[in-house]
């Protein structure tokens, strides 16, 4: 088979990347090494910036999303027994997050590009990549038993942190950046009302917690714990107990339907490019999911190599192409800078001494009074513009 770009991952980077692609007149095919229920049914992040909202409205995507998506107008922080809430949309005139879950952004995805008649290859197994540093690269996998060879001009690796893609680059040209956190999150998923309208992230001396939602009836909620915690030693009772703690109010309880412990680390790699072969999502980063950048930062990345693959189809230079790397890594470097600010301002950190605790306290107090430090994290969560 050929193609122009073949796009490894069906995850939300690899699946904008494709529909960006096909609105430019370009040909794809993904490969997933998944099952489509599999990846459809993975609960992930759920918060939408303003950016990434309009891009899959400007896409013909939002649809579904905007008719059962809940668009937040504001957030609010809980620490010392306060509650302050960060008004968004004033501070931003006008902007906007949406909850909508990852997996349901995936579904849309998914059903649009099939619904189209494009490509996407699921289950496949044994993915390798061959021919980087030519003009002609290769991506070889077995399906139903039978092995494929498919030729492109370009290989995007979207298949995340684990994914075949990065780990194809030869040793030594990439530069790793890595930072791993002594903490992690506790993560449920509850058949319950959410306890407010909008998301409380609290600072509490026995740990962070989180309150979020995907819908009016199912909560999704986070505890922080140590990185090698057990979820088998956390029972239901526990878990509610506990969230009442930190977040300070009553909670509606129901049915846990998915509990999990998530290890939390900063990952960059540098730069984003090999040969033909451009990385994008979390197969080239990974933040703290404190700041809900993720999914958000992937689609950044993937509107870029859009519209560089479009510039080197339509005119057969790579100028854009090799810029590909530079430019994505200013925004993913502030994004990071966010995620990691807003961890360290929101977390127990188990070797913090008093003075780092009255410093903690003296800068959640500035957030919340003054209005410039307000605004600036309001619009870093909002997103920074997309390029």
């Amino acid at each position: 088979m050929r193609t122009q770009v073949g796009i490894v991952g069906a995850g939300p980077a690899g699946l904008v990347l494709a529909h960006l692609l096909r609105r430019a007149g370009i040909d794809s095919v993904v490969l997933e090494a998944r099952s489509r229920a599999h990846v459809e049914g993975r609960i992930r992040a759920g918060v939408l910036e303003q950016g990434t909202a309009d891009l899959l409205d400007g896409l013909g995507l939002g649809a579904r999303m905007r008719r059962e998506g809940l668009v937040h107008h504001g957030i609010e922080l809980r620490f010392a027994g306060e509650r302050h809430r960060i008004d968004l949309h004033a501070l931003t005139e006008g902007r906007s997050i949406t909850v909508y879950g990852q997996h349901e952004v995936v579904k849309d995805l998914i059903a649009a590009r099939l619904d189209a008649g494009d490509p996407i290859r699921f289950a496949v197994e044994g993915v390798r990549l061959e021919g980087l540093a030519s003009e002609r690269p290769a991506i070889l996998y077995r399906q139903d038993g039978q092995e494929q060879r498919l030729e492109c001009d370009l290989v995007a690796g979207c298949d995340g942190f684990h994914g075949v893609c990065r780990a194809a680059v030869p040793p030594g040209a990439l530069t790793v950046h890595e930072r791993l956190y002594p903490f992690a999150w506790l993560g449920i998923l509850a058949e319950a009302p959410p306890v407010a309208d909008e998301l409380i992230y609290s600072a509490h001396e026995r740990g962070f917690a989180l309150s979020s939602m995907r819908s009016p009836t199912l909560s999704r909620l986070y505890l922080q714990c140590a990185p090698d915690a057990d979820a088998g030693a956390w029972p239901a009772g526990r878990i509610w107990d506990e969230l009442r703690i930190r977040l300070d109010c009553d909670l509606p309880e129901g049915p846990i339907v998915q509990k999990g412990v998530t290890g939390m680390r900063s990952f960059v790699v540098e730069p984003l490019q090999y040969g033909r072969l451009f990385l994008a999502g979390d197969a080239a980063h990974i933040v703290p999911p404190t700041g809900a950048k993720g999914l958000n930062l992937a689609v950044a990345d993937v509107r870029v190599l859009a519209a560089a693959i479009a510039a080197f189809a339509a005119t057969g230079s790579t100028d854009a192409l090799d810029g590909y790397s530079a430019r994505c890594l200013d925004r993913i470097w502030r994004v990071q800078r966010f995620s990691w600010w807003m961890t360290a301002l929101l977390h127990r950190f188990p070797d913090a001494d008093p003075f780092d605790r009255r410093l903690r306290a003296a800068e959640l107090s500035q957030l919340v009074h003054l209005p410039s430090a307000a605004r600036t994290l309001a619009e870093n969560y909002v997103g920074l513009p997309l390029l």
